[in-house]
This record gives C-alpha cells, sequence and structure tokens, in this order.
C-alpha cells in the first residue's frame, strides 16, 4: 500500500455537510493541483478547472445517477436495521437478486452475526432472504428480494457518520446525473456546475459520458471493489482513441471513470465500446493504459482507491499530495475538496 495510505484522518477535516450549507457554491471548493512531470503542488479553487486544461483534451464523465439505497428492514426478532442495496450481481441482473449490507438502526456501523437464511422485513410487503456471504467480503450478502423493490417509494440516500444530518437525494446528484444506479454518488463530479462545464466547452475542452454504476464502498481494509455495471459507448470510445491520436490528454472525473475506461482498453491503450460488468482492480503494477488525469476527491486512509490514485500520480506525488492537503485543512469525502492530478500543467 502506498505511504499516502498511512496517516491518520482528523475527525476536523471531514466535510459534514454539502459545501451549499457552509456558504459555498458546488465549484468553489477546493483544488489542490498535482502536476508528474515537475511533481509541482498548486492550490487553487475548482472554478478554476478551465486554467488547467487546454483546448483538446478530454474530461470523461460519469452519467450515473445516485438512487436511494438505504431502506429500514426489521430481523426475524424484530430488531430494527438498515439495508443497503449496493448493487445487481453479475449474471443475475433482473433485480431480484441484489448485493446488500446491513447496518445498525440509522445506518452509523455495519451489522455483524448475520445468518444465511435470514429474511428481513422491508416497506411495502416486501422482504429480502439473506442467501449467503459474498465472495472475499466480510460485510456484503447475496440476497434475493421478494415482492416490488423498495428503494424508490421508500429509500433514502446512503449516509455515513461523518455527515450527522439528513440530506436529500438532490445533495447526491452531479450535473450529469442521468442515469439511476449508483449507491453511492460519483462524487468526484460534483463540484461541476453548468457554467463551468460551459466555460470548459467554450475553451476547447471535450466532454464524453461513461456510466459506471458505483456499489457500497468498503470501510474493510484491502477488501477489492465490487464487480460493478458499466457502459462505454462507441461514440466515446472513438472519441477517446481520437484525443489520443492528436496528442489530447484523456482526464477521468473520478474513480469509476478510471476503472470504466481501463476496463475497456487494450494493452496498447485503444478503447473498445464495453457494456456488462467489471471486475477490474487497478494497481500501481497494472498501471493506467489510457488515462491521463484524474480529478478525484480525497480518500480514506488505507482505502483500495489508493491503490488505483498511485497508478495515476506515483507514489512520491501521491504522498505528498496528501500530507499537503493534511497540512492545509482540505475537507474530505463526498461533500469534501478536490485533488487534480495531471501529466503537466495546461496551457
Amino acid at each position: 500500500m502506498s505511504a499516502a495510505a498511512s496517516f491518520e484522518l482528523p475527525p476536523a477535516l471531514e466535510a459534514h455537510e454539502p459545501p451549499e450549507a457552509r456558504g459555498l457554491a458546488r465549484d468553489d471548493v477546493r483544488l489542490l493541483v498535482a502536476t508528474r512531470s515537475d511533481g509541482r503542488l498548486e492550490h487553487a479553487r475548482f472554478r478554476d478547472l478551465p486554467r488547467y486544461l487546454r483546448a483538446g483534451d478530454l474530461l470523461v464523465v460519469n452519467t450515473s445517477a445516485t438512487v436511494a439505497a438505504a431502506v429500514d428492514a426489521r430481523r426475524d426478532d424484530g430488531t430494527a436495521v438498515e439495508l443497503r442495496f449496493s448493487t445487481v450481481p453479475p449474471h443475475l441482473p433482473d433485480g431480484r437478486w441484489w448485493l446488500v449490507e446491513l447496518r445498525v438502526a440509522g445506518g452509523a456501523a455495519p451489522l455483524r452475526g448475520a445468518r444465511a437464511g435470514e429474511r428481513l422485513d422491508l416497506p411495502g410487503d416486501a422482504a429480502a432472504e439473506l442467501l449467503a456471504p459474498w465472495a472475499g467480503s466480510a460485510r456484503l450478502w447475496l440476497a434475493r428480494l421478494h415482492g416490488e423493490a423498495p428503494q424508490e417509494r421508500h429509500g433514502r440516500p446512503v449516509r455515513y457518520g461523518y455527515v450527522p444530518d439528513p440530506w436529500p437525494l438532490d445533495a447526491y446528484q452531479t450535473a450529469f446525473a442521468l442515469h439511476p444506479g449508483s449507491a453511492e454518488m460519483p462524487s468526484a463530479g460534483r463540484p461541476f456546475t453548468p457554467e463551468l462545464v460551459a466555460r470548459l466547452v467554450a475553451g476547447g475542452v471535450h466532454l464524453a459520458p461513461v456510466v459506471l454504476h458505483a456499489g457500497l464502498s468498503s470501510p474493510e481494509i484491502g477488501e477489492p471493489p465490487l464487480p460493478e455495471r458499466l457502459l462505454v459507448s462507441e461514440h466515446t470510445a472513438r472519441l477517446v482513441n481520437a484525443v489520443r491520436g492528436w496528442g489530447g490528454r484523456v482526464v477521468a472525473v473520478g474513480t469509476t471513470v478510471v476503472r470504466a475506461l481501463e476496463s475497456a482498453a487494450g494493452q496498447d491503450g485503444t478503447v473498445e465500446p464495453v457494456r456488462g460488468f467489471t471486475r477490474l482492480v487497478v494497481t500501481p503494477e497494472r498501471g493506467l493504459r489510457v488515462v491521463d488525469g484524474l480529478v478525484t476527491g480525497w480518500h480514506e486512509p488505507r482505502a483500495t482507491h489508493l491503490e488505483l490514485l498511485e497508478a495515476a500520480a506515483g507514489a512520491d506525488l501521491l504522498a505528498r499530495s496528501y500530507a499537503e492537503a493534511l497540512r492545509e485543512g482540505y475537507l474530505w469525502h463526498e461533500f469534501g475538496d478536490s485533488h487534480l492530478v495531471l501529466p503537466e500543467t495546461g496551457s
């Protein structure tokens, strides 16, 4: 694991509410810009992003929309719990089978001690039957849903303990949200506003969509990412290949976009259309074949996402970025500040 993973996150650096509740516009969060060519670190605001990109670059965004994935449930003994729907499992995509996580009532912590065969009562006369622990996970179960899926009528956004108050689903959507399916917000795209997108396009920066429906992030050290549904269209594949051909930079907005693009890339970096599920785990050893730069947030200590970030930034630059962000009081998590990694500065 990268040296960037070896840090303690002070509670004061956890973003407890959306920036709008702190009197900031979405694109007014802080942005730490790190360039691989010279190791430079620069402090900016997210609205300054056009300064660091140039005409001919390509931003690839995730158009997955966040869904209300957490619902109240009740165990056989009457205990109230929270059930979180993560994703449909590969090869069982008909909506009756789910990977789910059980948490204590209110969602503050994972619930241990669930049993195979246990049936959970859900709102709307639905139920979930726990079939077996999901392979490689200490917290996720394969479950079969009986009755109508309760999320749309009875669900709420997934919320962790560092966010003390509930926020509406709109607070968990990005400007690019079109296709519902993510249990957790693809949060790297949250600081984009329509006005910022217009400025980027007016400056000659291209945008292309992918879809990757993000499951529940893991609090378990070393637990690999889940299989996740993705779509890289023919249009996006052709545009990525064209940008690489004319010397532009492919900049992924979020680790979900990195996973999608790298899942669609061949050994030589050529991207082909793909639809289905990805099990790809991006590590420094595997490296990046098509992604040149990355817009992302700040990730938990020892999170597996830091392996992907090391592949994008290199171990030294990543460690220095995290040390600088801690020193300068950047905010973590989905409502926090941002990090831009580029091979070199823009114009």
